[in-house]
């Protein structure tokens, strides 16, 4: 369904029920109101009666309405008013000449009570007085019906105008509605035009400040997606280019081996530079793999308290034999036992990317130092160095200073500088003065 026509049922009903309280309370207040003027009415018409000599009038009627007016009687109805006196034993004295005529006798308690005239089923209001010398009672009534018909014709000349201008209000009110809904409808519009890859943002203007909130959230919607999109065609550009000099490779190994059918000596020399190629393609495969997971999720919900001694003594025990095969010393300098809220696996990676380089670009009889204390880690070694330009471009994918010996693709770094962006940890590379480089990270 839809909000359109919710809206309108729910206008619709809600104005019925108002409409139909309304009607209800201003014919009950008007029928109170009828009643108590009348009731007023008819206790002062009795009283002046009251006042009256009736032994003057013994046996007397009023004339009727119709033989003193004729056809000319104005708007008055007959069931208006009636009155009676009677003696006290009940023998009429006076009367309106009408309806007043039929009223039986009653000698019971003074006041109102409800009853009927002779001969006729209509309920009357009936008012009943004894005269201060207990010698004779009067009677005044009025029809019940002639108090509902007019309490009827009062409420309807009050409701009636809104009963007229309810349904023109309503109208108005849905057509404002409709009118105020063409924004959405111009978004909706908009949305089904658009083709899967634009992210363009929408436009806010002319949008009611309700609907600008969800138009900045599907804009953001819109520039996430966009950059999920180019992490992904990065990472497909990324992989298929560097993935092409390693496969290349294997290949001709592949093709090394098959012609070397009895030199030995080839063959084995073509082995090992397969397994040395397989080994570099799965660590590149790896590392585009993490730095695309890295990029792409949003891991803070994993984040947990990660003690960081722990930590670099596990990695410090997992790099003791790379370590010793080119007799370089790693020492651990702690000042303090810091604990970091953050991820545990990528923390533990991040500082082992950075290990690996250390002892990869390091000279053999050298030495690695990890320092630790409350707000920071820092890692020398006494490798070449870098200058000033290749210090700035550390961290970019796939690059790597020139002229190394060393093999790699150039995302070990990236790994690093992204999993130190997602825990917002400072990272900078700087020369050490004796030679070599120093990494620190402060958090």
């Amino acid at each position: 369904m839809s909000l359109f026509l919710r809206v309108a049922i729910g206008f619709t009903l809600l104005t019925l029920l108002c409409g139909g309280a309304a009607t209800i309370s201003s014919w009950q207040q008007t029928r109170e109101t009828v009643n108590e003027l009348f009731d007023t009415q008819q206790m002062l018409f009795a009283k002046r009666l009251l006042a009256l000599d009736p032994l003057m009038l013994e046996n007397r009627s009023l004339p009727k309405t119709k033989t003193l007016l004729h056809h000319h009687r104005g708007n008055q109805d007959d069931d208006a008013m009636a009155f009676a006196l009677f003696s006290q034993e009940g023998h009429p004295l006076l009367n309106d000449g009408e309806n007043g005529r039929d009223i039986p006798f009653d000698n019971q308690r003074d006041g109102f009570r409800d009853g009927r005239l002779r001969d006729d089923d209509d309920s009357w209001r009936l008012l009943w007085l004894t005269s201060p010398d207990k010698r004779y009672r009067v009677v005044v009534g009025q029809e019940w019906e002639y108090r509902d018909d007019m309490t009827h014709d009062l409420a309807m000349s009050s409701l009636l105008p809104w009963f007229i201008t309810m349904p023109f209000m309503l109208l108005l009110l849905l057509a404002l509605v409709w009118f105020e809904l063409k924004p959405l409808k111009r978004l909706t519009f908009s949305l089904n035009q658009r083709s899967p890859d634009d992210t363009r943002p929408l436009s806010e203007t002319r949008l009611p400040k309700e609907v600008q909130p969800l138009v900045a959230a599907l804009n953001g919607l819109f520039d996430r997606t966009m950059a999920l999109v180019q992490r992904e065609r990065r990472f497909t550009s990324d992989a298929a280019h560097e993935l092409r000099s390693p496969l290349a490779a294997l290949r001709v190994q592949s093709e090394v081996i098959q012609l070397a059918e009895d030199d030995e000596t080839i063959r084995k020399h073509a082995l090992q530079q397969l397994d040395s190629g397989i080994e570099r393609a799965t660590r590149l495969i790896d590392q585009l793999l993490t730095l695309s997971r890295v990029e792409t999720d949003d891991l803070r919900n994993e984040f947990q308290p990660v003690p960081l001694v722990p930590l670099l003594q596990n990695l410090l025990i997992e790099h003791i034999v790379k370590a010793d095969a080119k007799q370089t010393e790693v020492q651990l300098d702690t000042q303090a036992e810091p604990v970091m809220y953050g991820h545990h696996l990528l923390l533990s990676l991040m500082v082992r990317n950075l290990l690996d380089n250390a002892l990869r670009y390091s000279p053999p009889d050298s030495f690695i130092q990890l320092h630790i204390n409350a707000r920071s880690l820092i890692i020398e070694d006494n490798g070449p160095g870098l200058n000033d330009e290749q210090l700035a471009r550390l961290g970019e994918r796939f690059w790597r200073p020139p002229g190394q010996a060393q093999i790699g693709s150039g995302l070990g770094l990236s790994i690093v500088k992204n999993i130190a962006q997602l825990h917002a940890i400072h990272l900078v590379f700087t020369r050490r003065t004796e030679g070599g480089l120093r990494v620190t990270l402060s958090w």
